[in-house]
């Protein structure tokens, strides 16, 4: 028998929960795995050796933002560096379709800022575009409550009409015959914080119905933390709905101690019958919009009108945010990550206080005139989390890896700010400090965590698992020298350690350089 490439004498780790890593090699016959075992009778275009590294299935990003980079710039650098090659899309409320309306002059701005000069309004037509670009990760999506929700109501605050629920209902039937995966909510986002549980819980029963999950960024990852918990528990419960909370967390050190009840919450759920799973990243910084910062109210009708109440409504604003933002000193722990104009690109890297300081201006008359100024487009890092509670929240079962990042390259339209160092280093970094240097996972732990459990998760048939007949997506590791190098004043570092990647048969990384093939499929 001849194959087309033959891995040699590698420790293989199988992508199985149980799954012991053993020393074995495998085989790839175009686009599949077609062995795994003593293969020393096979012949191979291609060997090679792996002896003293680890083999195991590619690792699936259970929480991405690649919608629109992946149409800029395929290549997926920052990805397939750290051993990706799926990406679970259409996250937080926000995915690429459907866009009608209000929803797609929403994104107006952001495709210009990537050249992306195409427009569209359905999951087909969005795939067939992607599909004619190329690009290198696989590709699965949800569908975006905030799309739905924007493409029949707008940005209004105003309640649901039965007819404009009826019309989302039909829109995430649609898009999920098309292909995507399921809904997930953005509940602090606009337009999806103007929801209630009785929609969210007909929508989440269409998705059931569908054969669809349910992600979600609960209403609350702080103050109101507990109570968000129950309502994923509730949604769950009343739609019979796969559940998954978005990123878990606890933001700020005020909240720190409810971990244990949001755990207590989940398993209660999940002994009543309810499914409820997890993801996420391993750092205790956040990153998202700056203005999240600001209270739902000065989100209502859209962009236009939140920049007029930043103009125009500063002391109402100002008492809800210093409500919610007492101490003074938060301001020192907000970084600006990324900002459009020229003239603004000294402050990526820096916080919003040290900002204040050298513009002689105060944090919140900062905040605000900046996103005046950038028309909302700021991005920004928080660092409201904490390590411990960062390590039990990995060690749940029920807990996968996601990045929470959009692909990037390290070169072109992509390469620009100081985004989250995630997005270049959250695989690397669990295996390298969370199971070679502090132990919180062992080794099969940690990898089945970034293939088997989201791949069953998220249902993605013949990929996260290492076996005959499995689709060849693979990444081959150090585990002695596996390590992020990203930081937040270099995000854009390639990490140690990964040293072969293939999606689909074909080599995406040799020696840890990016090949420049784009092999990606999108996975319906």
């Amino acid at each position: 028998m001849s194959v087309d490439v033959l891995l040699k004498d590698g420790l293989v780790i199988n992508g199985t929960e149980n799954g012991v890593p053993v020393k074995a090699d495998v085989a790839i016959e175009g686009d599949r795995i077609k062995a795994v075992g003593d293969l020393s009778h096979i012949d191979a275009n291609k060997t090679i050796s792996i002896k003293g590294l680890c083999v195991c299935p590619g690792f699936i990003d259970a929480h991405s933002h690649s919608d629109f980079t992946l149409l800029a710039d395929g290549r997926a650098e920052g990805k397939i560096s750290q051993g990706v090659t799926t990406e679970i899309n259409g996250n937080c409320g926000m995915s690429a379709a459907p866009l009608y309306g209000d929803a797609l002059e929403h994104r107006d701005r952001e495709l210009d800022e990537l050249g992306i000069k195409e427009r569209w309004n359905t999951f087909d037509e969005y795939f067939a575009l992607l599909e004619k670009k190329q690009f290198t990760v696989n590709f699965v999506t949800l569908t975006g409550h905030g799309n739905l929700r924007a493409s029949v109501k707008g940005y209004s605050e105003v309640p649901l009409e039965h007819n404009e629920l009826n019309k989302m209902i039909d829109l995430l039937r649609h898009s999920m015959q098309q292909g995507s995966k399921g809904m997930s909510t953005g509940l602090i986002y606009p337009p999806g914080v103007y929801s209630d549980t009785r929609e969210l819980i007909a929508l989440a029963r269409e998705t059931a119905a569908e054969g669809g999950i349910y992600t979600t960024h609960m209403r609350s990852e702080g103050d109101k933390l507990v109570e968000s918990i129950e309502e994923v528990s509730k949604i769950a419960k009343e739609s019979g709905v796969h559940a998954h909370i978005s990123h878990l967390k606890t933001s700020d050190e005020k909240n720190w101690n409810k971990l244990d009840h949001v755990f207590r919450i989940i398993d209660l759920s999940q002994k009543s019958g309810s499914t409820i799973t997890c993801d996420r990243y391993p750092y205790i910084a956040s990153s998202t919009d700056l203005d999240a910062v600001l209270p739902s109210w000065a989100f209502e009708g859209g962009r236009k009108k939140e920049i007029n109440r930043l103009m125009h409504e500063r002391t109402r604003l100002s008492k809800d945010i210093l409500r919610q933002h007492p101490d003074a000193g938060c301001w020192q722990k907000v970084f600006i990550s990324s900002v459009h104009l020229d003239r603004n690109k000294w402050m990526e890297g820096k916080s919003l206080a040290d900002i204040a300081k050298t513009k002689n201006q105060s944090p919140l008359t900062l905040l605000f005139d900046l996103l005046i100024e950038e028309e909302l487009m700021v991005g920004a890092i928080f660092f409201v989390m904490n390590e411990n509670n960062l390590s039990s929240i990995l060690k749940q079962g029920y807990t996968m890896i996601g990045s929470d990042s959009s692909a990037r390259s390290f070169s072109g339209i992509t390469a620009t700010g100081k985004p989250h160092p995630r997005g270049f280093g959250s695989f690397p970094r669990i295996l390298g400090r969370y199971v070679k240097e502090q132990g919180v996972l062992s080794l099969e732990e940690a990898v089945y965590k970034m293939t088997g459990l989201p791949a069953k998760t998220f249902h993605i048939d013949r990929r996260g698992k290492l076996a005959q007949g499995c689709y060849a997506d693979i990444t081959v590791f150090d585990p002695e020298t596996v390590l992020d190098t990203a930081d937040y004043a270099n995000p854009f570092q390639r990490p140690a350690g990964i040293h072969h990647v293939f999606i689909n048969g074909s080599q995406v990384l040799l020696d840890g350089e990016p090949t420049g093939a784009l092999p990606g499929r999108i996975i319906r």
